[in-house]
């Protein structure tokens, strides 16, 4: 395959992580038909199909999954060198390349900002993204550290923990449930509830939760935004189960309350997380520690507490 580009290999990986050559198209900002010409040069280079159809679905051959693993190693040498040679110097240039799930956008961009009065001559790249799309971007070598609320399961991640994290039951003041104690997490499974979708750190906390007490939810909606989600309970569509974090303005104004419920806040932990395997550059590290050692602090405490009725 001497031929092949970087070119081509970027869109092939984009394509292969996606499985869907319209989604990658939007990722480069390319055509899908644009996307499609470059799989097919790489294609007549390996001398073989690299994906089949089932369906309407997009999968990898066995051609297909071994010149992606070969795909992702030299790309991610490729950035390593430009990140290197960025770096040619001092901190206090380059790139810091992080991503973090959604719903730590509220709060990771005050930690960048504290983390660049040190270094004001960084540059800096954010990804927001559910759980399962940060850890594919930390396999490919897209980005070099992710903040996640679940660590990783699977071997090859270091994932270090800064900062506890609460999830709670937000409801419109006017619920018929808001106000009341102690509320049974079974009354709670009753309600209409909005929900992040699969893959996002969210869901697999209420997942968790609500599996642990023996309970299957009644799911109403699957919303793959907290804004949305904060914006359909204030609707009155239904109760959400969402990040403390993520509540601070609307518990401010007034326009979402927390339920009072039994064993909540579900308590889970925000993590650094980083590929085992690959160097970190130097503005990562720093970062990182950065991170650990005063990320807790940042955050702040979140107002959890239920409203009760006097």
């Amino acid at each position: 395959m001497r031929n092949a580009t970087l070119r081509q290999l970027r869109v092939f990986e984009a394509a292969a992580r996606h499985l869907s050559l319209t989604r990658a198209a939007g990722e480069l900002h390319l055509t899908a038909p644009a996307v499609s010409i470059q799989v097919k040069q790489l294609e007549g280079h390996a001398g073989a199909a690299l994906f089949e159809r089932v369906g309407r679905h997009l999968r990898l051959t066995q051609e297909g999954e071994e010149v992606l693993a070969h795909a992702r190693g030299i790309l991610g040498h490729i950035r390593g060198a430009e990140e290197a040679i960025t770096e040619i110097g001092s901190l206090g240039r380059g790139l810091l390349d992080v991503a973090v799930i959604n719903a730590g956008d509220h709060f990771f961009p005050w930690i960048v900002a504290a983390f660049r009065r040190e270094h004001p001559g960084i540059r800096v790249r954010i990804a927001v993204r559910n759980r399962d799309e940060l850890l594919a971007r930390l396999t490919a070598c897209e980005t070099d550290l992710a903040v996640i609320s679940q660590p990783p399961a699977e071997a090859g991640y270091a994932a270090t923990a800064f900062a506890p994290h609460p999830h709670v039951i937000a409801a419109a003041p006017g619920h018929p449930l808001a106000g009341r104690r102690r509320i049974p997490l079974a009354r709670i499974a009753a309600e209409p509830i909005l929900t992040r979708e699969q893959g996002s750190s969210t869901r697999l906390a209420m997942d968790q939760a609500f599996a642990e007490a023996g309970l299957v939810p009644r799911i109403e909606m699957e919303i793959p935004a907290n804004e949305t989600i904060k914006q359909a309970a204030a609707a009155g569509l239904g109760v959400g189960f969402l990040s403390a974090h993520a509540l601070r303005q609307e518990l401010a104004l007034g326009s979402l309350v927390i339920l009072d419920v039994e064993g909540f806040p579900v308590m889970r932990q925000w993590y650094v997380v980083h590929r085992q395997d690959r160097r970190l550059p130097r503005i990562a590290q720093a970062f990182e520690r950065f991170v650990i050692d005063n990320g807790a602090r940042l955050i702040g405490r979140d107002a959890v507490k239920p409203r009760r009725r006097r």
